[in-house]
């Protein structure tokens, strides 16, 4: 049985989901200060429901990273990830202020609130660093399925995004550019400092403990691995957390093949890349959308206990 949630909307600012007296999550929408991070809302914290924090936030390694977030690290020339710009082998990263886009919060189109589920529509236009509109974009978040007798509970995010200029939209990466194994693009998690060198398993037999697990899933194609599960212990309350990140089924027919970032060293992160080692055009006029559900569990789970769970809860 689902357990109930209180939302509490600061607009403007922020929207925060509390359940059992634990913060699950804190959804932000309003802008940074500094331009140089991409500007874009993000989700964090994220907590278990046993209040286990599972997000990290700009940490010093990355200033921009910044918990959950869509992000875009090469598109047309410009930066929507935030930070150094990748500008090739030769020159390779480089701060290039005037590269660094941003997302504008333009308002809900629709915010429902039930007894245990919040679903909200978000439109947002992604502008150029000069400020020219680029791309229009419909985002829905739905957090559901909080449920104590399995540990966990489930964040839904779907993106619908339209080319509002006059010429394609190349979508790339930093691997598109010439950096091997940089495919960093779309859904991003950043996770906290203790996550570091922790285990990352997917179906099968992908995957397995530290860093050497999260290479075997480094680039897997999401057609494969439709899933990956992060699994770390916490620091300061000997416990664990979990961390699993889908791919809904109709991603497979989207506008280009994903593939899996991942890593557990030299710092926790899992971005679900729409343009890992090719870029795509999206022409004028077009649009495209993927979809991706995140659960949030307490406890280290395992490859059978993760299949379990998603066998029991379809899209």
């Amino acid at each position: 049985m689902s357990q109930p949630i209180t939302v509490t909307h600061t607009l403007g600012e922020r929207i925060l989901v509390t359940s059992g007296g634990v913060e699950l999550l804190t959804y932000v929408y309003a802008p940074d200060p500094d331009p140089f991070e991409a500007r874009k809302p993000y989700v964090h914290p994220l907590r278990t429901l046993a209040g286990g924090l599972v997000s990290g936030y700009r940490p010093n390694d990355h200033r921009w990273h910044k918990g959950l977030q869509m992000a875009a690290s090469q598109l047309s020339g410009q930066n929507f990830w935030g930070g150094d710009s990748y500008l090739g082998p030769e020159k390779g990263y480089r701060r290039v202020d005037d590269r660094v886009g941003s997302m504008r919060h333009d308002g809900f189109s629709d915010f429902e609130v039930t007894e245990d589920r919040l679903r909200f529509v978000e439109r947002l236009t992604w502008l150029e660093f000069g400020g020219q509109e680029w791309a229009a974009e419909r985002r829905t978040i739905e957090l559901h399925s909080v449920e104590p007798a399995e540990g966990t509970w489930a964040l839904d995010w779907s993106l619908h995004l339209i080319n509002v200029r006059d010429e394609p939209l190349r979508f790339g990466s930093p691997t598109t550019a010439g950096r091997e194994l940089a495919g960093y693009t779309g859904l991003n998690w950043r996770g906290p400092r203790d996550f570091t060198d922790g285990n990352v398993f997917g179906p099968g037999s992908m995957g397995g403990e530290g860093q050497a697990g999260a290479a075997q899933l480094m680039g897997a194609p999401a057609s494969e691995v439709s899933w990956i599960a992060f699994t770390a212990e916490r620091d300061h309350d000997d416990a664990h957390s979990t961390v699993l990140f889908c791919h809904a089924p109709e991603n497979a027919e989207s506008i280009h093949a994903s593939h899996w970032f991942v890593r557990s060293e030299p710092f926790p992160s899992v971005a679900l890349s729409w343009a890992f080692f090719e870029e795509f055009e999206l022409p004028p006029g077009e649009s495209f959308g993927y979809r991706y559900r995140v659960l949030v569990a307490d406890g280290a789970w395992d490859r059978d206990r993760a299949e379990a769970y998603l066998g029991t809860h379809q899209w």
